[in-house]
């Protein structure tokens, strides 16, 4: 699922930066560079690899998988709809918060 090789050159390209930008900028301005690319690198990789299990997606919500946008993790492509819940108080069949028929929210997951 990570690709380790890709990541441990991340990893040491962002070090590699840092310390470069540590030794041209006086201290206070290299310290917070330093930080915001420790901060900033793993969320760009982040990114790139979510966009990869959504298929390609972007940065966009993922309005056509199933499972809320998260792609491959929950069954992005699963011809079968989301959970349904069944009312423990009038055992009616639905897929909301509360019952719409008796407004119990007391429900059992069927998958």
């Amino acid at each position: 699922m990570i690709n380790y090789k890709s990541y441990l050159i991340f990893l040491f390209a962002s070090l590699a930066i840092s310390i470069g930008l540590q030794m041209i900028l006086p201290f206070p301005y290299g310290l917070g560079a330093a930080l915001a690319l420790f901060i900033a690198f793993p969320l760009i990789l982040r990114k790139r690899m979510m966009s990869r299990m959504r298929g390609g997606l972007g940065s966009g919500s993922g309005s056509g998988t199933s499972g809320g946008g998260f792609g491959g993790l929950f069954g992005q492509n699963s011809d079968k709809p989301g959970i349904k819940y069944e009312c423990l108080v009038c055992h009616k069949v639905y897929n909301a918060r509360e019952c719409p028929r008796c407004g119990s929210s007391m429900k059992r997951a069927m998958f």
